[in-house]
């Protein structure tokens, strides 16, 4: 997965009031093999834009409404009974080490169609499996298995993001190599792949095209 969560030049992601900087944002100063020294771009330009947008948007701000208090309370009693669900058949380290093997076998650099649906359909089970996940530590207070789970929620949501994504991407190009199409599509797909939620299914796929500014993608070759 070379990309994150998709931002403005300041930080501003899709959903007002959430900003996004460093290694989780895609300003797109990234292309298709995500440089390490680009880090470093993402974190003090990026970030410092990130947190003046930030705070200007807070300041402006009216003060906070009941809404908000209701908000924090619903989510706090979806974390209880979470905490508090009993006769659960699942454990969360059970469930992370099947998807690791699923991504690892069915969504690495190199993939084809069968593999990825394969790895499909084992993500889309391990989400139906979660529900019956239970917590033997139900303290409330630096409970790690209880942010373990949380994050294996949010694992899941995003394998399957990858996944879906590699499917739909019917090409190769950086490190997403499809045996079943070796070449590069700048035709079809010389585009950010953008992955949105669905209320029911797997993730709605659509594209945001890249501008070029300077320098046009070139073939990887090695060795030339």
């Amino acid at each position: 997965m070379v990309g994150g969560v998709d931002t403005s030049n300041n930080g501003a992601t899709p959903l007002a009031g959430l900003d996004a900087a460093g290694e989780v944002a895609c300003v797109s100063i990234n292309g298709a093999n995500r440089l390490g020294s680009n880090s470093l771009t993402e974190l003090l330009v990026f970030g410092a834009r990130a947190g003046k947008a930030a705070a200007a948007f807070a300041a402006a701000q009216p003060e906070f409404t009941k809404g908000v208090l209701v908000r924090a309370a619903d989510e706090e009693q979806r974390l209880t009974r979470f905490l508090e669900k009993e006769g659960g058949s699942e454990r969360t380290a059970w469930l992370r080490t099947e998807m690791q093997q699923a991504m690892e076998k069915g969504a690495g650099i190199y993939r084809d169609a069968r593999e990825l649906q394969a790895a499909a359909e084992k993500i889309d089970s391990l989400k139906e499996r979660f529900h019956r996940v239970s917590l033997d530590d139900r303290s409330r207070t630096f409970n790690t298995e209880l942010i373990a789970s949380l994050e294996l929620s949010y694992m899941l949501d995003l394998a399957e993001a990858i996944i879906h994504s590699g499917l739909e991407r019917k090409e190769s190009r950086g490190a997403h190599q499809r045996t079943d199409y070796p070449e590069r599509d700048d035709q079809k797909y010389l585009a950010h792949s953008l992955a949105y939620q669905s209320k029911e299914g797997p993730p709605r796929i659509d594209y945001l095209p890249v501008t070029i500014t300077r320098w046009p993608p070139a073939a990887r070759v090695y060795g030339s």
